[in-house]
Parts: C-alpha cells; sequence; structure tokens
C-alpha cells in the first residue's frame, strides 16, 4: 500500500497525525479538525464512529480528488483547471461541502469555476472528457448536460474567419486566462475535438446540435471522422479482410466494441439524401458484414446506399461476400437489395411511364442513365465469377426499366463476358441471358461486335443483323433525300452547294453501300448455313424470329 504524507508534512505543525484516510491503495496522514470543519460527511463518520481511519473508496475522482479536497481544507493553494474542476466539484458534493461548513467552501468556489469553463470552448471539452471518471456525480449535478449544451451552441453558431478569442480561452484558479492559442479555420473546426470523446457523450454532443439545428452535411461529417478514428475502415480489402498493419496501429477496441459503434453510428446517420457520402456508408456496411452487426443495421445501411445509389462508384459497390457458406466473390443478393431500395424510393408507379414523361425528381431520366451505367459496369464486373448463378445475373440485370438504357452495350458488354465465363450454359439459357439485351439499342459499334460475336445464339445473331439492316435503310434513305436536295440545291445556287460539303455525299454514300453489302453478305452466309438444317427446323426457326421465310436476300441491292 502507498502511503501519502505529502499533506501531513506541508500543512501541519509538530502535531502528530490523529486520522489516517484510506482513499483506493492510498493513505492519507491528516488530522480530524481541519476535515470536519469543512465536509458533513467526515465530520458525521469522525464524531459517530469515533474511528481513527476512515474509508473512502467510493470517492469521485479518487485519490488524486482527495489530495486536493485536503489542501483545500488545510488552505494550501492549488491551481484549479479544467481538467480537475469536474471532479473536486463531484467530490465536493460527495462529502457534502456546503457553505455551512464555511463560507466560501469547496461547493461553491468549484460551482463558479466550471461556470467560466463553460465559457471557453477549448475548457469545455477538456472538462467533459473527464466526466467520465466522476460518474454518476457529474450526471446527476447536470454537469455533462450543462457541457453538452454549452458545446452545441457555439458549435451551431455561423463564423467568418477564424474561431472567436473566447473560445481558446482557458480559465485557471485566480480567474485569469492563459494566451490564445492561434486560431482555427471557420467551417467544421469543432470536429477535431468532439471525436476524441467516448461513444456515449459523442452520441449526446450529434444529438444536441441536431435538435439546434445543424445542417446534416456537417453532422454528417463528424460522424464520417468519428467512424475513421475508431475503426480500420482503411484496413478493409477488397477481399474483406483486414489489412494488418492498419488493423492492429490504429485502433484498440474489441470486435464486440467496434459492431456496437458501427451499430450506433448507423443510427446517428442524417436521413437527408446526399448529407453521408455513398462511399462512406458502403465502406460502413462492408464493415457491419464483416462484424456481423445486427440484420437492422445492414438494412438501414443498405437502403440508405440505395437512396443516393446514382453517387456510388463501381469499386465501392463490389461488397466482399463474408458468409462462409457462400461460392461467389462479391455478394450480388446485396445490391440486388441496393437496387430494390433504389427503385423503392420513387414508387413503382412513377417507373411506369417511358422516359419522356419522367420530369425531375429521384427518378428522372439521369439519374436512372447514370444508375443503369453503374449497375452494367457492376454486371461485367461480377460475370467473370464462375459460381455466379444465371437467375441472380438476370434478375439483377433486369431490375431497372426499360428507358433507363438510352443504349444497350453495357449489358451487351456484362452478357458476352458472362456467356464466356460459362460456357457450359444450355441454348435455353443463353436465349433467356439474351432477352436483356434490346438489339435495336446497340451502337453500331455494339452490333457490329455482336454479328461476329460465336458465343451469341443464333437467333440473337439474326436479330441484330435484322435491326442493323432497317437502321441502314433508313439511313440510306435519308442520304438520298440530303442528296437529292443538294443535287437540286447546286442547280439554283452553286455556291450553297459547296458550302454545306456536297463533294462528299458521293463518298459517303458509296461508305454506305459498301457497309450494307457487307452485312446482307454475311446474312446470306448464315442463311446459307441454316439452309443445311431440315426445312421444318428452318420454318419453325423464322416462325419464333418472327420473319417470312424468302428465297432472296433479306435486302435488295442499292
Amino acid at each position: 500500500m502507498i502511503v501519502e504524507t505529502v499533506v501531513f508534512r506541508v500543512c501541519t505543525t509538530s502535531l502528530p497525525s490523529d486520522v489516517r484516510v484510506e482513499v483506493g491503495e492510498t493513505s492519507f496522514h491528516l488530522h480530524k479538525f481541519p476535515l470536519l470543519s469543512r465536509s458533513k460527511l467526515l465530520e458525521g463518520i469522525i464524531r459517530d464512529q469515533a474511528k481513527n481511519v476512515l474509508s473512502l473508496h467510493d470517492l469521485p475522482g479518487g485519490a488524486g480528488s482527495f489530495l486536493l479536497v485536503a489542501k483545500f481544507c488545510y488552505n494550501v493553494k492549488f491551481e484549479l483547471t479544467a481538467t480537475n474542476a469536474v471532479s473536486l466539484r463531484c467530490a465536493a458534493e460527495h462529502l457534502q461541502m456546503t457553505e455551512e461548513y464555511g463560507e466560501g467552501n469547496l461547493i461553491s468556489q468549484t460551482a463558479a469555476f466550471l461556470e467560466q469553463v463553460l465559457n471557453s470552448w477549448e475548457g469545455t471539452v477538456q472538462a467533459l472528457e473527464t466526466c467520465e471518471a466522476a460518474l454518476p456525480f457529474s450526471e446527476e449535478l447536470g454537469i455533462i448536460t450543462s457541457c453538452i449544451d454549452s458545446l452545441a451552441a457555439e458549435a451551431c453558431e455561423e463564423r467568418g474567419g477564424c474561431l472567436p478569442h473566447r473560445a481558446h480561452q482557458s480559465p485557471v484558479w485566480n480567474g485569469i486566462h492563459s494566451a490564445s492559442e492561434p486560431c482555427s479555420p471557420a467551417g467544421d473546426w469543432w470536429h477535431d475535438d468532439v471525436v476524441v470523446l467516448n461513444l456515449s457523450l459523442f452520441k449526446r454532443v450529434i444529438d444536441a446540435v441536431s435538435c439546434k439545428g445543424m445542417a446534416p452535411s456537417r453532422i454528417g461529417v463528424s460522424l464520417m471522422l468519428y467512424a475513421k478514428r475508431h475503426l480500420p475502415l482503411h484496413g478493409i480489402s477488397r477481399s474483406g479482410s483486414f489489412c494488418e498493419r492498419e488493423h492492429e496501429s490504429a485502433h484498440s477496441l474489441s470486435e464486440a466494441e467496434q459492431m456496437t459503434l458501427v451499430e450506433e453510428i448507423t443510427e446517428l446517420l442524417p436521413n437527408q439524401k446526399g448529407a453521408t457520402p455513398t462511399r462512406f456508408v458502403l465502406k460502413l456496411l462492408k464493415f457491419a458484414m464483416i462484424l456481423d452487426a445486427s440484420t437492422g443495421c445492414r438494412e438501414t445501411l443498405e437502403r440508405r446506399v440505395g437512396a443516393q445509389l446514382d453517387q456510388a462508384a463501381l469499386h465501392d459497390l463490389l461488397i466482399p461476400n463474408t458468409l462462409p457458406m457462400e461460392e461467389t466473390l462479391y455478394d450480388v443478393e446485396c445490391v440486388q437489395r441496393i437496387v430494390d431500395y433504389f427503385l423503392d424510393m420513387a414508387g413503382d408507379e412513377e417507373y411506369e411511364g417511358d422516359e419522356e414523361q419522367s420530369t425531375g425528381g429521384f427518378d428522372s431520366p439521369p439519374i436512372m442513365s447514370v444508375v443503369a451505367n453503374l449497375l452494367d459496369g457492376y454486371l461485367a464486373e461480377v460475370a467473370n465469377d464462375a459460381n455466379l448463378k444465371l437467375e441472380n445475373f438476370v434478375l439483377l440485370a433486369a431490375s431497372l426499366p426499360e428507358y433507363a438504357r438510352s443504349l444497350d452495350d453495357g449489358i451487351y458488354r456484362a452478357i458476352d463476358i458472362y456467356l464466356k465465363a460459362h460456357p457450359w450454359l444450355t441454348d435455353q439459357e443463353m436465349e433467356l441471358l439474351c432477352t436483356l439485351m434490346n438489339c435495336q439499342k446497340l451502337s453500331i459499334e455494339a452490333s457490329t461486335d455482336a454479328v461476329q460475336n460465336k458465343m451469341l445464339p443464333l437467333r440473337v445473331t439474326m436479330r441484330v443483323l435484322f435491326f442493323e439492316q432497317l437502321r441502314l435503310r433508313s439511313y440510306m434513305a435519308g442520304w438520298f433525300v440530303v442528296s437529292d436536295t443538294l443535287g437540286r440545291g447546286s442547280n439554283e445556287r452553286p455556291s450553297i452547294v459547296s458550302c454545306v460539303g456536297g463533294g462528299d455525299v458521293g463518298m459517303r454514300l458509296n461508305e454506305v453501300r459498301a457497309r450494307m453489302s457487307r452485312i446482307e453478305n454475311k446474312c446470306d452466309n448464315i442463311k446459307h448455313e441454316v439452309r443445311k438444317l431440315r426445312k421444318g427446323r428452318w420454318i419453325n426457326f423464322y416462325n419464333r424470329v418472327g420473319l417470312k421465310v424468302r428465297t432472296k436476300s433479306f435486302g435488295s441491292q442499292v
């Protein structure tokens, strides 16, 4: 046991000590009179029990606080600061050091000092950090609530330039403020100070600033910084594991504590779209899956990602599969739920109209197009996974409405990758897969590639050729009209023909004719191969495609 004799040596005369006070593992050899003259609790213990050994093991602040209490009783000067004022105020309350036992007793002096502390941002933060060690007295005395209200009011003030001088002043015992620190930039200067608080206090600060009307985006930044400080979010690899160096160096919380932290931060996330970056929410979701957080927590995060899916990046959407029984590399079912939440946000009725009827709002064509491009890129990434089931791929690809894709080049690329990674698909399965693609919405480059793609079913290739021929016929008809118009115009006004580039019309027409001729040759070659099949099967094939059986080529020569 450690014996503390500092107070006895400094504060006493030659009189020997007549009482020993034990606080934790520390013993204080003191005198009864200075103690009972200032404390009602100590007076009652000394007079009623007539003991020379007093035990104060439940004293707020422990031995450090009692040392300052003893110095106060012996009129020894000491410095009262924001870091010791809370524990000393609670210790004085516990010892009942009221004005009845001397004017200017410790309760009144510490209470007055804490009022000064609340006028200082830095001092309030320091005082709030020490409140946890003084529980439950710091809560019962309202110190925690006062500190949080002061911080919330200060953080919600609109500022320009730098942090006011008062926010950096730290009061001391004699009322003289220490020198101010360099000013902080305006804006969210308060984040660095509040993220050091424990979770329970941090939650109360966030609730307080939210009630005072702080912008959701500022709250989102604070939550993001708090999570990055206490969770190894940067240490998550694409495979779903932790990078050891990151995990070991920065964070000491257990997995249970980390899971609790993830669930609490999820509940604090603002509801407004865009208040929290989608990338951060997705990282939080990946972390929740690794820690096997509650179903409600993961569902909430998935909904929040779905609400702002158009702001997500492809590499962030690649969520590793953490379930031990799953064979796929990425959690496609999770992304499916996110897409479903995205569609549910606007309501099913708003998606039934065509693209021209969609005006503004959550389901406007630009947002839907962004999500469609994102989803097509995701499908292309996961299509290489040999364990990805066809029904999961088809269900995810068919989730968006028809008007979401202005071109189907992206979904064609994903289908092509899936076919190459799954060569064992049956003809029916390949047909089902290709129904996801609208051949009429393929670009010229994609159509050219599809015609030469040996992985596509023959029926799909014929369909691509048919629509490509229709497109070229329409294109040719347009050029003939332009050529005829320019020809008549050249007889009347030759200068106009030269201005619009009439000399290039013949060259462009030749290119179109050559391209159309090549496509028709491919049609003839395919038809020649098909004729080798039985006549009945040939007729059934054309009936399924929706074309009539004809002996001449699909298009006439131009």
